[in-house]
């Protein structure tokens, strides 16, 4: 079995400090979590960022001062940018990031219903045109899954070649309006996918370490961190996101999984 990718989701555009008083806001904040997770054991760090106040933000000079940080503290970490934003965002506003160049960035394939009032869009046509930025700039392409539905379109975008092969998704499982977090579910994502196909698997809120668990036995990575899930355990904060990483380290070896260092995961993903 190939080693095990982790990706650290520092902090997410819809967690605050009055959920956790570790989340990250600013450019200072947000460098030293991603150092915390690197230094544990991540390999990529999805990131989102905000202003000071908290606010989020898809502004291309506020990525370029954090992925600048980042980059002086973990050397050799693959930075990822999301492209999902916040509900209400353009997609001007959304892709913004891009164009600094990262390696990879996130592609969400499908519109979700997270809760209310709130609906994530992503139509067809959004996911088109960005998929198209991302090739015109060489970027690799993370599939973010909230419902089986979105692999179908990913998998027919592949075919008409918007999205080129090798396919690596992202299976999030437990989000309000997307699949739930069961082995069942996630069986069946993984068993939809294109052979020769990678996948991360996000367990959210107490899923987490439940889904990271099956992640790790079938042969897939993981992804932690504050966007997910803020405890170690019910009513326990996580301290920092390294420490959301350390207990999928632990897991791993105990699992017998060997840890992928950044150059190991880009050989995976092929980037």
């Amino acid at each position: 079995m190939e080693k095990l990718i982790i990706t650290a989701a520092i902090c997410g555009a819809e967690v605050t400090k009055e959920h956790n008083p570790n989340v990250p806001y600013t450019v200072e904040e947000i460098v030293e979590e991603a150092y915390n997770a690197y230094k544990a054991g991540a390999s990529i760090i999805h990131l989102h960022v905000r202003e000071d106040d908290g606010t989020p933000t898809q502004d291309k000079n506020r990525f370029e001062k954090c992925i600048n940080g980042i980059k002086e503290r973990c050397k050799d970490v693959i930075i990822q940018p999301s492209t999902g934003g916040a509900v209400g965002m353009t997609n001007d506003e959304r892709l913004q990031p891009i164009y600094l160049n990262p390696e990879m960035a996130t592609l969400d394939c499908g519109t979700c219903n997270f809760g209310g009032d709130e609906i994530f869009i992503n139509t067809e046509n959004t996911i088109i045109e960005f998929a198209n930025r991302m090739n015109e700039l060489g970027i690799k392409p993370e599939i973010e899954v909230f419902d089986k539905g979105m692999v179908d379109m990913a998998v027919r975008l592949h075919r008409k070649g918007y999205i080129k092969a090798p396919l690596h998704f992202n299976f999030v499982l437990g989000v309000n309006g997307g699949i739930t977090a069961t082995p069942r579910d996630l069986i069946y994502l993984v068993n939809s996918i294109p052979v020769g196909s990678t996948y991360t698997v996000t367990g959210i809120g107490r899923n987490e370490f439940n889904m990271a668990v099956m992640g790790i036995i079938m042969g897939g990575h993981v992804r932690v961190g504050y966007e997910d899930n803020i405890y170690m355990s019910k009513g326990v904060l996580a301290k920092s996101n390294g420490e959301l990483v350390e207990r999928v380290v632990r897991l791993a070896k105990e699992l017998g999984r060997e840890i992928a260092s950044p150059d190991e995961a880009r050989k995976i993903l092929n980037i």
